[in-house]
């Protein structure tokens, strides 16, 4: 018999987490530690990763943490980081690529930098990360996570947003369904390798300090869900604990969307 706590152990597994130490991976790396895998946390900001490594030392003192600098933007970081982890650890078995940075405009106020950017990291940089870890994951039959949105599957509603800066950016949806497209893709072309590949499209989970300076934005983003409210960052843990462990070793290719039914109407 297979015990679900068996299958969702990751004990004697290792973790790369690249934007680790944010919002949602933060609760990420979190969940990953709590399963008993070692968890390596990468971004641009290394003291960031330091301190959430730290922190969650103190929580999982059996798990071995490690911090190391990664500009998803930058082919030569990806590369270099990766041969880092791998000389250093002997790789990983499990990638989540939830790094992220863009740029918030609208429709009126975009432009080809600002479009280019956000295409360049949100998807161009998940394509060459997860290349880069290609041979890896094939060696130790690992696991990729990507970190989708509820804009790769409907569009946002533009009267949400009268009168507060968090436009949502054209870019940000596009990249977003390519990445649930590439899941797909990858789904398909690493099964044979032994490489699972699933994604996560996350609904609005705001940072709190933030939402809370527009109470009618706020609202508004509520009253546009089914479930009536916003999501709380640690309610996308059984999601991803379910799709980096073994409980989800007949699944492969597929998306669950994390959006109080946003996404269902």
């Amino acid at each position: 018999m297979q015990k679900i706590s068996n299958l969702m152990s990751l004990k004697g597994k290792r973790a790369l987490v690249t934007g680790g130490a944010g919002l949602l991976g933060g609760q990420i790396s979190e969940t990953l530690a709590e399963l008993g895998a070692d968890v390596i946390i990468a971004s641009r900001n290394l003291g960031s990763c330091s301190k959430k490594s730290d922190e969650l030392k103190k929580e999982f003192p059996d798990v071995n943490f490690s911090s190391y600098s990664l500009d998803i933007g930058s082919p030569d970081s990806i590369k270099k980081c990766i041969e880092k982890i791998d000389k250093d650890h002997g790789g990983f078995d499990i990638l989540v690529t939830c790094a992220w940075s863009g740029r918030k405009n609208d429709w009126e106020t975009i432009n080809d930098e600002d479009w280019n950017y956000d295409i360049e990291i949100c998807l161009n940089g998940v394509y060459r990360l997860i290349k880069a870890s290609t041979e890896i994951l094939k060696r130790n039959k690992g696991v990729i996570l990507n970190i989708g949105s509820m804009y790769g599957h409907v569009a946002p509603d533009y009267r949400l947003y009268e009168g507060v800066p968090q436009a949502n950016p054209p870019s940000y949806g596009a990249a977003k369904a390519g990445i649930i497209q590439l899941t797909k893709y990858l789904g398909s072309f690493l099964a044979p390798h032994g490489i699972r590949t699933n994604c996560i499209s996350p609904g609005p989970f705001p940072f709190e300090e933030i939402i809370d300076q527009y109470p009618k934005f706020k609202e508004r983003l509520c009253n546009k869900n089914p479930m009536g409210r916003l999501g709380k960052n640690y309610e996308i843990k059984g999601a991803v604990a379910l799709l980096c462990s073994d409980a989800s070793s007949y699944m492969t290719g597929q998306n669950i969307c994390i959006d109080g039914g946003w996404t269902s109407w």
